[in-house]
């Protein structure tokens, strides 16, 4: 063995030394439960007295109706939230990347600011602002907008919009933040192309900042998405899932079925692989529409 590739060798070993700890983390607290929670999904029975049932806590799944109302509610704050959140932050960041506005900086971090905040302590803070005698009430009804006030927690559908709305505010900075990194890399001599071929500023947009931002579009898509089907601290703390589980998602309901229903945690395990499942799906699907060739 000449010197050369005894060096190599002895490179690669000081690297696997180097990792060695960190890959041992991951496969332990991670991938390892990950197998357990597969194999704990194919079992049933209360706390820690499991059998092995098969495919029971699956077949489970088709009829289980709590379940189907957690699937419809997680999908609608999907379908409307997620794509507000990531037209929002596209918008806001196109707005920021304006070097002629004045306190840009300012304006930044407030945006980003609220993805920093506590989940609990702004939960709380928006469970009191929109309570029926809370701030956003008293505003609304100061400007003549409404003339009793809106059950907004205690009502179906408006407890909803409370929760889209909770969200929104939250996630949108993080997003922006992205676009804005994205947007700050895009040769400025583009846009001056443009506008002498005569391209106002709705067509630079879409011709041009759009396609550029594809990728951190479909990145941003992917990650809210995964967000949004594992929602779970603002509606256990605004909601709690109620009025009824007019507002249960998916993660909440994993969380009753291990802890605040009689433990069954053989089928919590179950309906957390239906997200992963989903989760999946989804992100194929986002692949595919965006025409990522890696997808």
């Amino acid at each position: 063995m000449n010197t050369g590739d005894s060096l190599q060798k002895k490179n690669n070993l000081t690297g696997w030394a180097f990792i060695s700890l960190a890959v041992i983390g991951i496969v332990a607290f991670y991938f390892y439960p990950m197998l357990q929670a597969l194999l704990l999904s194919f079992k049933s029975g209360v706390g820690a007295n499991l059998e092995f049932t098969g495919l029971d806590n699956y077949k489970r799944l088709f009829i289980d109706t709590t379940f189907r109302t957690a699937v419809s509610n997680t999908f609608l704050y999907l379908i409307i939230q997620v794509p507000v959140m990531i037209i929002l932050g596209l918008f806001i960041s196109v707005l920021l990347n304006d070097s002629t506005l004045r306190f840009r900086s300012f304006f930044r971090t407030a945006i980003f600011l609220p993805c920093v905040t506590s989940l609990v302590a702004y939960s709380v803070v928006f469970k009191y602002l929109f309570s029926a005698d809370g701030m956003v009430n008293q505003f609304l009804m100061n400007l003549h907008v409404i003339a009793e006030p809106i059950q907004w927690i205690t009502d179906p559908f408006w407890a909803k919009i409370t929760i889209i709305i909770a969200v929104t505010w939250r996630w949108t900075g993080y997003n922006m933040i992205f676009y804005l990194s994205s947007l700050q890399n895009i040769d400025q001599s583009i846009y001056e192309a443009a506008r002498i071929d005569g391209a106002n500023a709705f067509t630079q947009f879409f011709k041009i900042t759009v396609p550029l931002l594809k990728p951190i579009i479909l990145f941003t898509s992917i990650t809210s998405t995964i967000g949004t089907l594992q929602i779970f601290d603002e509606i256990m703390n605004i909601t709690k899932g109620g009025p009824g589980n007019a507002t249960m998602s998916i993660s909440q309901y994993i969380y009753n079925l291990s802890f605040k229903y009689s433990p069954d945690f053989g089928y919590a395990a179950t309906v957390s692989y239906s997200i992963v499942l989903m989760i999946i799906v989804l992100s194929i699907i986002q692949f595919k529409v965006a025409g990522d060739k890696n997808g």
